[in-house]
């Protein structure tokens, strides 16, 4: 556990990362976007609210979008950041020279995704503030917020975990890239198009009735935006349930599967980094 924390691939990182003018004035336009959304969305609410002020409903509208704003960071931002942690040191020709130092595979695997999930984290952590806005008006609780920011650490691990299997599968970064936000479509598009299918299929073409669907209940869990979505309406929730005629939580299956998502492409990672450096030679 120590190694984790005392590992110099992950100390170079974080420092290159960390030191670097656009880490900083990203942050800075990212939160700079988000007050501006926010605020108007405050003031437009104000305007056309007869009452003068934003109700318990229109804040819950607020924490949706600024949720889902939030997804969509962790979709289509963590893979740019991952797929070419790799690959970009084999097209460097510098991946040679740290695989033959005293750094394992693990650690150099998991310095370079832990550098790129730490300022994902930051970014996240830096919009907290805008955040708690929301509390001012009521209808969001603390723990919502909480568990809405842990299922997006738990995506945010899973995507990262691909997009650093790719980049050491693959030799180039444009490709791995590709790859990788080829597996987010598939996660977000393709899932909810065979939820559909499968719903579809499940109906009885006689009497009309839906029994139990397990690939519908598959399809559904693992898709991160019909998890929001539940985590945010507990109607929606009760609603999924009720169509696909199975209540285990979709929470816990959505947690098993990324798990398993996040350890099966970290070993792949690990053990194909040294066979590629052989390969090379």
């Amino acid at each position: 556990m120590r190694s984790m924390f005392t590992n110099p691939v992950l100390i170079k990182e974080l420092k290159l990362r960390f030191r670097a003018f656009k880490s900083f004035s990203g942050i800075m336009f990212y939160l700079l976007a988000l007050s501006i959304f926010v605020f108007g969305f405050i003031f437009v609410s104000m305007e056309f609210n007869l009452s003068g002020f934003i109700n318990s409903q229109e804040s819950v509208l607020l924490f949706s979008l600024l949720t889902f704003v939030q997804l969509a960071l962790t979709l289509f931002i963590t893979p740019g950041m991952t797929a070419g942690s790799i690959s970009s040191e084999r097209e460097k020709q510098t991946l040679n020279i740290l695989l033959t130092t005293a750094q394992s595979s693990f650690q150099i695997i998991f310095g370079k995704m832990s550098s790129s999930i730490v300022f994902l984290l930051l970014l996240l952590i830096a919009g907290l503030p805008i955040y708690s806005l929301v509390f001012l008006f009521g209808g969001v609780s603390p723990t919502q917020l909480l568990v809405i920011f842990a299922f997006l650490i738990l995506t945010m691990l899973a995507i990262g975990s691909i997009g650093v299997m790719f980049s050491t599968i693959l030799r180039k970064t444009i490709l791995s890239m590709i790859v990788t936000y080829g597996s987010m479509l598939f996660l977000t598009g393709v899932t909810a198009f065979f939820f559909l299918i499968s719903m579809r299929m499940n109906v009885s073409s006689t009497t009309g009735v839906t029994s139990p669907s397990i690939f519908a209940y598959f399809w559904g869990t693992i898709n991160p935006i019909a998890l929001m979505m539940t985590l945010i309406s507990p109607e929606m929730l009760e609603e999924f349930y009720e169509v696909t005629k199975i209540h285990f939580p979709i929470w816990a299956g959505y947690l098993i599967f990324y798990s398993i998502v996040t350890v099966v492409c970290l070993f792949i990672a690990i053990k194909r980094l040294r066979v590629n450096m052989k390969k090379a030679r």
